[in-house]
């Protein structure tokens, strides 16, 4: 039998599914004889044949010849092409066809039937496809001896999987560079990355890629249906995101046959595979699915075919004899082929028929009209192309111009750009790449080749750089791979929180919370947290020690109830037992032992604690003295209201109690910081920025909200009164709302001075002068409502409303209401009357008086006059007070003169 094969002229046919070995078997074949030459289908496989022939005889005996390519040695013996470039003419001892089923492809078909009949080798012809060639090979190369090989692994269906689900080592196939590139978008967010490869690559770029599988740095592949024709990588598992192909024509579903080439990829030599679906693609059939598991197809009926026997002594005769059919039943006349069509549009081309006058000019043009369509353009594009091309090399020089070829090059010489552009640059490179290896189309082959050569290897290497920074993340992918060997990450921490693993910069550590260096990738995210772990334990763990024992000059609150620490946010303020005495959860720190969060939670709360009790030191003395006996009764039970107020309370709320105080009472309760003014009765060290700040900050936290933006700014008497907050939310700021303005209390305090200054004439009330604006900060307008909120009444309007000139204002009055209830008055002890018996006075006693005439009653006018300024006098001079006029008008036991003045109703907070 051995040497049967050996005999010349023999034929063989081996057929078989994927993963049988036919490819390897025939390249062996052809490195045993003399010399050889192999048709591939693809560019990419033909390169990777070539490498491999190239390694086995040396540099110097191998060609490398396709479209856009051709490396020919002067001495070459072996020559690796794609079965469109096979030079069928040249004799060699061995010539190979692989994939003969693509005889039946509508596009290509009738070239693969071309060399399937005619190409031979003179010692040894291997035919190499699917078995459903087998019947078209017995009757069209009935000299053929066929063998049958058998997959050397299993493959098996796994149904549907989640893109995010799909084992690693898996190949995930579309049919359109969209499709291809959506896919590998998101592999890229959740899985760390992909390599692509797709038909139109370079092999530059499409073996870099390659590498970037092979070498596990991915764990993925998004493809064509190129990986199925022969392209050999260690695939585990195949899943189609679609099912179904545009075949140059229409939209049409896989056929089992297609379906088994490319699920065939998965697994290789003895290691089993397995396919299913994902994405979008929709289950396949059980039918189906057993015919793909068991290699059961239906047989090929027909191949596509063009007659090769041409005459191109005239248009119409070249026109004719390429739509000659075949007179085999086996052998359908092929569809207008891509050249067919463009011969077709520039035949009524009138420019055109006037240079086709002889056969060579018809060669000629159909030369140029098998200029492959790289560009994927129109037909008219395409067929303009040719056109110029043709017109060139018809043209006075005979060939394609030298400066033409130089500025349609210059123009792809741009590296710039994302994929799509870098990928329709290539697709034109190789265009003229393929004119540059026709070595009558150009003064300089060589020239042009190497040109075209150079430009196309700057933008394989672009592209391929584009595609990695697109599709593949190399951090996580090599985070993942460490994490998924389980083999030890070397991580640190650096001193300004810059994480870094094997290398590679992973987040920064703010605070106690680690914050990957993600774009709102979650699965990225977990995965750069998971790989910092190592570095982030110990770290935390150190800072939440020091966080423990730290001091409050380290520490600082914001506005929102945030703790920082030494600039970083490591804590928030939250609701406790009471308002002073507030919660904290730490932010972060989860990564930490739960013990020693404990410890720094209560550190924290502890100097939190200690902290306010300082800047607050004047309501805490408050809250003592209303807790202690040193403190007379009403005057602690006043302490005490104050305390739970936070420090503030209007008069008018407790005006009975402040005017039943005693001067003891006061003094107590101006020792404990507290001042009686006029409007007020509040601590003056609270009204201060910091304390005022940090009371509401306080106050807030307890209420549940954390909205300070609105606070005044330190320095500022009198604000805009935001009738959205509460009195004791301006109350814990030290300020007191006041018709359109919310006061300081303070200020409110002088306010009231001035008024009762510019009001000692009770006759003529008081005029607005600019101190009083000046004081509150505010409009004329603002003031006029903050007096009549205060209980202010204008007497006398001035000659220009927006301005305070000749105005006059005074105190409203209400009625009398009777003597202001005094203290506890003792019981008046009434003696019997003494004995006048024996008295010179008792002649007196027994005399009989006449009445008085009576008098006239007085008018009841007077009399309400006369009463109010009784009540006006003895309000204004209360018992046990001084009133010479040498003191000043307002101290902080002042008694207000309208304490028993009703409430005023302009303003709602009241």
């Amino acid at each position: 039998m051995a040497s049967h094969r050996n005999d010349p002229g023999q034929i063989t046919a081996a057929l078989g599914p994927t993963n049988t070995g036919k490819t390897h078997l025939a390249v062996e074949r052809m490195l045993g004889r003399s010399s050889g030459m192999i048709g591939l289908p693809l560019r990419l496989l033909a390169r990777e044949i070539y490498d491999r022939v190239v390694k086995a005889k040396g540099m110097s005996a191998v060609a490398l010849i396709t479209g856009e390519e051709k490396i020919v040695p002067p001495s070459a013996r072996y020559f690796i092409c794609t079965v469109e470039s096979m030079p069928v003419e040249k004799r060699v001892a061995f010539v190979a066809i692989d994939e003969i089923q693509l005889g039946a492809d509508p596009e290509r078909g009738h070239v693969f039937t071309d060399r399937l009949l005619r190409a031979r080798g003179t010692e040894e012809t291997m035919l190499l496809g699917a078995g459903t060639m087998y019947r078209m090979v017995r009757e069209l190369v009935p000299e053929a001896e066929i063998t049958f090989r058998e997959r050397f692994s299993q493959l098996s269906y796994t149904g549907p999987a989640k893109l995010t689900r799909l084992p690693r080592r898996s190949a995930v196939v579309a049919f359109s560079a969209e499709a291809v590139y959506a896919i590998a978008e998101l592999l890229r967010r959740r899985r760390g990355g992909a390599a692509v490869v797709m038909g139109g690559l370079s092999p530059r770029t499409r073996n870099a890629q390659v590498e970037l599988y092979q070498s596990g740095e991915v764990d993925f592949l998004v493809a064509t249906d190129a990986i199925g024709m022969g392209l050999n990588m260690d695939i585990d598992h195949v899943a189609f995101a679609e099912s179904r192909k545009f075949d140059g024509r229409r939209r049409r579903r896989l056929t089992a046959a297609e379906l088994a080439q490319i699920a065939g990829r998965a697994g290789r030599f003895r290691n089993d595979g397995s396919f299913g679906e994902t994405a979008d693609c929709r289950a396949f059939d059980p039918d189906l699915v057993e015919a793909v598991e068991h290699h059961r197809f239906a047989p090929v009926e027909k191949l596509q075919w063009r007659n090769p026997d041409l005459d191109e002594r005239s248009l119409e005769a070249l026109q004719f004899t390429l739509g000659k059919p075949s007179r085999d039943r086996m052998l359908e006349r092929v569809g207008e082929a891509s050249d067919e069509k463009a011969l077709g549009v520039l035949a009524t081309d009138r420019e055109i028929r006037d240079r086709v006058t002889s056969p060579a000019g018809v060669s000629r043009l159909w030369d140029a009209c098998r200029l492959p369509d790289f560009r994927k353009a129109t037909l008219d594009a395409h067929a303009r192309l040719i056109k110029t091309i043709f017109l060139h090399l018809t043209g006075p020089g005979d060939r394609l111009p030298d400066d033409w070829m130089a500025g349609q090059l210059e123009r792809f010489r741009k590296t710039s750009g994302d994929v799509d552009a870098l990928a329709a640059r290539l697709a034109h490179v190789r265009t003229w790449a393929y004119a540059a290896h026709r070595s009558d189309w150009t003064r300089d082959p060589t020239h042009w080749r190497g040109v075209t050569r150079e430009i196309e290897d700057r933008l394989s290497d672009a592209l391929h750089e584009r595609l990695m920074q697109r599709f593949v993340d190399r951090r996580t992918s090599a985070l993942v791979k460490g994490l998924r060997d389980e083999r030890d990450l070397l991580a640190g921490v650096a001193s300004n929180g810059e994480v870094t693993v094997e290398g590679h910069f992973v987040g920064r550590l703010a605070g106690l919370t680690f914050k990957p260096d993600v774009q709102g990738r979650e699965l990225e995210a977990r995965t750069l947290k998971s790989a910092a772990l190592r570095a982030l334990r110990p770290e935390i763990n150190r800072r939440l020690g020091a966080l423990a024992k730290t001091t409050m000059d380290d520490i600082t609150f914001s506005d929102d109830g945030q703790i920082s620490w030494n600039g970083e946010t490591v804590a928030q303020l939250i609701p406790g037992p009471t308002p002073l005495k507030p919660a904290v959860k730490l932010i972060g720190g989860d990564l930490g032992a739960p013990e020693t969060q404990s410890r720094a939670r209560a550190g924290l709360e502890a100097r939190v604690a200690s902290y306010i009790e300082t800047q607050l030191a004047s309501l805490f003395k408050l809250r003592d003295a209303g807790q202690s006996d040193d403190m007379p009764g009403l005057a602690r039970g006043l302490a005490w209201r104050l305390y739970e107020a936070g420090g503030a309370l209007p008069r008018l709320t407790i005006s009975d109690d402040v005017r039943n105080l005693s001067q003891v009472e006061r003094r107590s309760l101006r020792a404990a910081g507290v001042r009686i003014g006029e409007h007020m009765i509040y601590v003056p060290e609270l009204v201060k920025p910091a304390p005022a700040r940090l009371n509401a900050l306080l106050h807030a936290v307890a209420a549940g909200r954390t909205d300070l933006a609105w606070m005044p700014a330190p320095g500022l008497t009198s604000i805009a009164n935001d009738r959205s907050r509460s009195r004791a939310d301006y109350a814990a700021v030290g300020f007191q709302p006041c018709g359109p303005r919310a006061v300081r209390f303070d200020m409110l305090e002088r306010l009231a001075d001035t008024l009762r200054e510019a009001g000692k004439d009770e006759g003529q009330g008081f005029p607005l002068t600019a101190d009083m604006t000046a004081l509150l900060g505010c409009s004329v307008e603002d003031l006029r409502g903050t007096l009549t909120a205060l209980g202010y009444r204008r007497i006398q309007k001035g000659p220009d409303p927006e301005k305070a000139e000749g105005e006059r204002w005074d105190r409203r009055r209400r009625k009398h209401a009777g003597p202001r209830p005094s203290a506890e008055r003792k019981p008046v002890v009434t003696a019997p009357p003494p004995d006048l018996s024996d008295s010179p006075f008792a002649a007196l006693a027994a005399l009989t008086l006449t009445a008085p005439p009576e008098r006239k009653p007085r008018p009841a006018r007077k009399r309400r006059r006369k009463a109010a300024g009784h009540a006006q006098k003895s309000e204004q001079t209360p018992k046990g007070e001084q009133t010479q006029k040498t003191e000043p008008a307002a101290t902080s036991d002042q008694t207000p003169a309208n304490e028993a003045a009703a409430k005023p109703t302009a303003d709602p907070q009241d």
